[in-house]
């Protein structure tokens, strides 16, 4: 660089601390409760900028002093300061695996091995891995590590091409200007790449898609150097500063508040200008001319900000273990989660205190002399050393056997339980069947649009139908051991040929054969982890091919929430002329049960086509009903599931 100006000493920004709390709690929450804390998310690209900005802000710096950087001294701290958190997070996880939920050891060892070559996002995107799917028995604690290997690919790559853009432009406006363009560039990618009716897990996880705000960070680093900005400035420019941090704030609040996980607006630019704001205050706070480093200074902020890295490593593992022996989450909701902040916050101080600052100092040279020392009689080494240090070399072990054990677990036998096994075979079932009735399907709607159009056809035909049921009832009874559970002879009768398209998550699926035995013309598009972000983009194209049915059925919410927004988009899909059942949720072990139902009691007063069938009301006294997960209904509650829907299609003056 060509601009000289004085350099002063590298000072520590105490502020940064607290935006780094703030943005560990916001995705804390929003795992807890994606549907209040919808934003929570956004603060991963929080710590995205401040590590670009600390990181260039670093290396600028001793380009200045020395025309070069030193490389080993560089990555030997990165490595010093990461990786010994990483490590404890993987092991500690896997040794707990390994005891406790072995379910969970089908790729441990993939995960583990991409986690420390920094490329866990890309296994994630080439496995189909969701960052979105709530529910399941196999989620894994693994998930929101995508973000160190985002991080640790930056580390790698950043240094080596900011030096040549030093070398290559000098001025700090040009090198600034193609940070800028590629952070643009990052952002166009995640808007051309999403795809509204497509799980976006891939746009979220992409280094490509994300690296606009590291980049930011760096640009900002380049041209707002932090050992550049001076205290004693005017007070207009103090107030100036201040004010931008205000609108800033109140930008990253507002975007916080209106940001679903999942929607276009995240993606088309909601993303890119959070990122923007977040970065402008960055800025102002890096400024120490300015009050907002002194907004966000306090021992509160302090503490929580020092061990962030600690509590973002571990707040998913914690969550995932302990929400999956807690059987009633939904019942419980601020206790149970003020109960995992608690566990989090302390195995956090616990690795802060005994792994990340010890090791931080550690002397990697002394390595063979410090395991001499451990393995001695001598009192070498004080006797809580020994401890912390024979704690980790058992989890170490047990991390490691979970890793060799997961190399031998085929995944068509990573879960075969009687459910598992069942909603496989449900699944190869209603592929076949909704092959063969597509076509069927389409003539019957063509039929059904002919005698519309002639309302006295319509209204013989109607009485016809009526009159034969009748007849069926007496001469061919059907599905009679369905009888004992509410369903009269003349409703199953006239179930075996009424036309349903139903769209549905695993619980559907897992009530597949009974629904398709009641009606056997029903096309059921149902999924393991489905959510509502995929279903507008199927019923779109069933209606085109003029498969989709007059009554349609929907069963969503297992895996997660959805906005309004998103039932307004599948309901308009749907059309006003379609009468939609959806069923609604029993999931006790999420704390989004609630709020789906209440969502759906919501959309009952806006749309005169819904019907709300209140499964969850009916079962939720009857635990005898469900497998082990208390969500999917067993052998016992099948019938009880599938009468009870079909109870309410078939009463029901509409759909007949």
């Amino acid at each position: 660089m060509n601009e000289k100006q004085p350099i002063q000493k590298r000072r520590y920004i105490t502020g940064f601390d607290g935006l780094r709390a703030l943005g560990v709690l916001g995705v804390i929450l929003y795992h807890m409760n994606p549907n209040v804390f919808k934003g929570g998310y956004l603060g991963v690209p929080i710590f995205f900028i401040i590590s670009g900005y600390l990181i260039t802000d670093q290396l600028v710096k001793q380009y200045q002093q020395k025309s070069s950087f030193d490389f080993k001294t560089f990555y030997k701290k990165r490595l010093k300061r990461l990786y010994p958190g990483l490590c404890a997070v993987l092991f500690t996880t896997g040794a707990y695996i390994v005891l406790f939920q072995r379910n969970l050891l089908e790729n441990l060892h993939k995960i583990v091995l991409t986690n420390l070559l920094n490329v866990y996002n890309w296994w994630q995107i080439a496995n189909g891995q969701s960052y979105f799917e709530r529910f399941a028995n196999n989620e894994s604690p693994f998930t929101h590590l995508w973000t160190l290997s985002i991080e640790g690919q930056f580390y790698i790559v950043w240094p080596i091409l900011l030096l040549v853009l030093l070398k290559v432009l000098k001025k700090r406006s040009h090198i600034f200007n193609i940070i800028m363009i590629l952070a643009v560039a990052s952002g166009l990618l995640m808007a051309f790449l999403y795809q509204p009716t497509v799980d976006a897990s891939r746009v979220y996880y992409g280094t490509d898609t994300r690296m606009f705000s590291i980049l930011f960070g760096c640009a900002l680093a380049v041209i707002w150097p932090s050992s550049h900005l001076r205290q004693d400035i005017e007070r207009r420019d103090r107030v100036l500063l201040d004010t931008i941090g205000i609108v800033c704030f109140v930008g990253m609040a507002f975007l916080f508040m209106q940001l679903t996980d999942q929607g276009a607006a995240l993606y088309r630019g909601g993303m890119f200008l959070f990122t923007f704001l977040a970065t402008v205050l960055v800025g102002v706070i890096a400024h120490p001319g300015a009050d907002w480093n002194s907004i966000f200074t306090n021992r509160l902020f302090h503490w929580i900000g020092s061990r962030s890295y600690g509590i973002y490593l571990y707040q998913f593992p914690v969550m995932i273990f302990f929400e999956s022996k807690m059987t009633n989450i939904a019942e419980h909701q601020v206790a149970y989660h003020i109960t995992e902040a608690i566990i989090i916050l302390v195995i956090s101080e616990l690795s802060f205190r005994f792994i990340e600052q010890p090791m931080a100092k550690f002397d990697y040279s002394q390595t063979k002399v410090f395991f001499k020392q451990l393995f001695s009689l001598k009192n070498a080494q004080s006797t809580a050393t020994k401890v912390v240090s024979g704690i980790c070399v058992v989890i170490l072990a047990l991390g490691l056997t979970g890793v060799a054990q997961a190399t031998t677990v085929k995944p068509a036998k990573a879960n075969n339980s009687e459910l598992a096994q069942k909603i496989n075979k449900n699944k190869k079932d209603n592929s076949k069947r909704n092959a063969s009735l597509a076509q069927k399907a389409k003539e019957a709607n063509a039929e059904k649009l002919k005698l519309a159009k002639n309302a006295s056809l319509s209204k013989s035909a109607s009485l016809a139908t009526q009159k034969s049921l009748e007849k069926q009832a007496k001469a061919h009874p059907v599905n009679k051991d369905l009888e004992k559970y509410g369903l009269s002879q003349i409703e199953l009768q006239k179930a075996q040929n009424l036309q349903i398209t139903a769209f549905g998550d695993s619980v559907m699926l897992d009530g597949q054969s009974m629904l398709q035995r009641i009606f056997p013309q029903m096309i059921m598009k149902a999924d393991v982890g489905k959510q509502m972000t995929a279903v507008p983009g199927e019923a779109q194209a069933l209606a085109d091919k003029g498969i989709l049915a007059d009554t349609v059925l929907v069963g969503l919410g297992t895996n997660g929430p959805f906005t309004p927004d998103q039932m307004d988009q599948l309901m308009r899909v749907f059309g006003p002329q379609r009468h939609v059942y959806w069923i609604n949720v029993r999931v006790p072990t999420r704390d989004w049960q609630n709020n789906v139902n209440a969502t759906l009691q919501d959309a009952v007063k806006k749309y005169k086509n819904l019907t709300v069938i209140d499964w969850y009301g009916y079962s939720n006294s009857h635990d005898e009903w469900f497998y082990d997960d208390r969500v999917h209904p067993n052998t016992d509650g099948g019938p009880y599931y599938a009468a009870f829907i079909a109870k309410h299609i078939l009463e029901d003056p509409v759909s007949n």
